[in-house]
């Protein structure tokens, strides 16, 4: 049954290949490139043999490890191993439980066209991918079959991911060479279903108190805002065309501005709040009182505004002033230079 130098049973016209070898990965071979599908690499006795036989095309073959009973299907890329070897992909012999050296058993299978495969990623990143299933379409040329129960892996954008088989038809072991197969997504053996939160009711109008409503319906009276002047408001501009840096105006609250009501400061009001003791026909406080002298303007302009305000009517008639007075009104005050008194050295 064993035969390590070529083929096993099967004789002439038997039409079924088997035989038993010991497996390695193809970087034996330095093909890397072969490990992007399923294909593997038997010796040039095993092509002798299925040429005898009435083997369908293409040829495809079961792998069985009958140690640990695991079984896959796989073609064949080249006819170039040393006899009694087989040379099959990494991710392959992981399938299978394999190492180095074991002994495997291939015998030839034909399998349906397939119409339908359901794949499960293990990792979330591959729902990152912009078109999986242009993806999968292009790494699934470089497969022949496709078992239930395998995991194959995908070469994409310098990243491996690996998917698993969890369903085919018409049957657990497909061709699909030449085939128009529907493929369908599991959910990611990592994904996690996100958490929906519930919503907070929402109160109605209606469950608002009336009281909270007519509130704040209420603003609270603002108080007037003092007028105030703005200095360095203007905008600058440079000489040398550079950007000027934003201006920065500073309030400045005017003088002699307040709330209404409030008592100004100055002589002209205390001047006012006198005259206006004096009775009603007295509008004007500035007047002076009785006859005197008037600093810094002329007894005539006083007289006429006191008139003009009305606040003569009820009072005897002023005395005229005498000469005597005109004289001293007229000389005033004035700085005599060098009008102090002198003293000597010589004493």
């Amino acid at each position: 049954m064993f035969g390590f130098g070529g083929f096993g049973y099967g004789g002439p016209g038997g039409g079924r290949f088997e035989a038993s070898y010991r497996c390695y990965p193809v970087s034996f071979l330095d093909k890397p490139e072969a490990e992007r599908g399923d294909k593997i690499f038997l010796p040039p006795s095993a092509l002798d043999r299925l040429a005898q036989l009435h083997i369908d095309y293409p040829m495809l073959f079961q792998v069985e490890n009958r140690r640990d009973a695991r079984s896959t299907h796989c073609g064949v890329l080249e006819f170039v191993a040393d006899e009694g070897m087989v040379y099959m992909p990494y991710w392959m012999m992981e399938n299978l439980l394999l190492q180095e050296g074991d002994v495997v058993t291939l015998r030839s299978a034909t399998l349906p066209k397939g119409t339908f495969v359901k794949l499960q990623p293990h990792s979330t990143d591959f729902l990152d991918i912009s078109n999986p299933r242009a993806v999968l379409e292009t790494t699934l040329r470089n497969f022949s079959c496709l078992t239930v129960g395998d995991t194959i892996p995908i070469n994409y954008n310098n990243k491996r991911y690996f998917i698993d088989i969890i369903e085919a038809k018409p049957g657990q072991a497909i061709s699909v060479i030449e085939t128009d197969c529907n493929v369908d997504f599991a959910p990611p053996l990592d994904y996690v279903e996100p958490q929906r939160q519930p919503q907070q009711p929402v109160p109605m109008a209606a469950d608002v108190p009336a009281a909270a409503g007519a509130a704040a319906a209420e603003p609270a009276p603002a108080e007037p805002e003092e007028p105030k002047f703005l200095a360095f408001a203007g905008t600058g501009r440079r000489l040398d065309g550079k950007a000027v840096s934003e201006s920065r105006p500073i309030a400045i609250p005017l003088a002699g501005t307040g709330r209404p009501g409030a008592s100004t400061s100055g002589p002209g009001s205390a001047a006012g709040s006198v005259g206006g003791s004096e009775g009603p026909g007295s509008a004007a406080g500035s007047a002076p009182k009785r006859p005197g002298k008037v600093f810094g303007g002329n007894r005539l302009q006083a007289k006429l505004a006191e008139k003009q305000a009305g606040g003569g009517a009820g009072r005897p008639p002023q005395p005229q002033p005498t000469p005597a007075e005109k004289k001293e009104e007229e000389e005033e005050p004035k700085f005599k230079a060098f009008s102090g008194k002198g003293y000597s050295l010589k004493g």
